[in-house]
C-alpha cells in the first residue's frame, strides 16, 4: 500500500500555516523546514517551525486530515461515543482523536464516516475548549 508523506507547519514567528517542501537537520540538531509562501520559499527553524504530518485521510468534506487538526465526529459511527470534539494525534502507531477534557480518544480509522475538520490546535485552540 502506498501512502502520501507529507508535512504542513504552523510558523509561530508569522502566525500562519504553511504547506511544507523540505525538512533538514543541522549538525547541532535543529531542524530546518523550508515552506511554500505562495510566491517564495520561506525557512522556520527549531520552535517556530510546527511540524504537522498528514494522515493520509479525508473529512466528509473532502479535506485532508493533518496530526495537530481539531475534528468534530458525528453520530452516525458505529461504536462511537457520544459525538465530540479533539485533536488528532499520533500514539503507538495509530491516528486517535483525542478529548483531553472527557479523557477519551477514538480512532481516524476511515474516510468513510461523519469526521470533520474545523480548525487545528494553533489556530483555533478554543475549539478544544468547547467555545465554537
Amino acid at each position: 500500500m502506498k501512502r502520501e508523506i507529507k508535512f504542513r507547519a504552523y510558523s509561530s514567528h508569522n502566525h500562519k500555516m504553511y504547506p511544507v517542501s523540505d525538512i533538514e537537520w543541522d549538525i547541532d540538531g535543529r531542524i530546518w523546514v523550508t515552506a511554500d509562501d505562495g510566491k517564495n520559499g520561506i525557512e522556520l527553524i527549531d520552535e517556530e517551525a510546527n511540524l504537522m504530518q498528514y494522515t493520509g485521510l479525508h473529512d466528509k468534506n473532502g479535506r485532508e486530515i493533518y496530526e495537530g487538526d481539531v475534528v468534530r465526529t458525528g453520530k452516525d459511527n458505529i461504536g462511537d461515543p457520544e459525538p465530540m470534539i479533539g485533536q488528532v494525534i499520533m500514539r503507538e502507531g495509530s491516528w486517535l482523536i483525542e478529548n483531553e477534557k472527557k479523557q477519551e480518544a477514538i480512532d481516524l480509522f476511515s474516510e468513510i464516516t461523519s469526521r470533520e475538520v474545523i480548525g487545528n490546535i494553533f489556530e483555533d485552540k478554543q475549539l478544544l475548549e468547547g467555545k465554537q
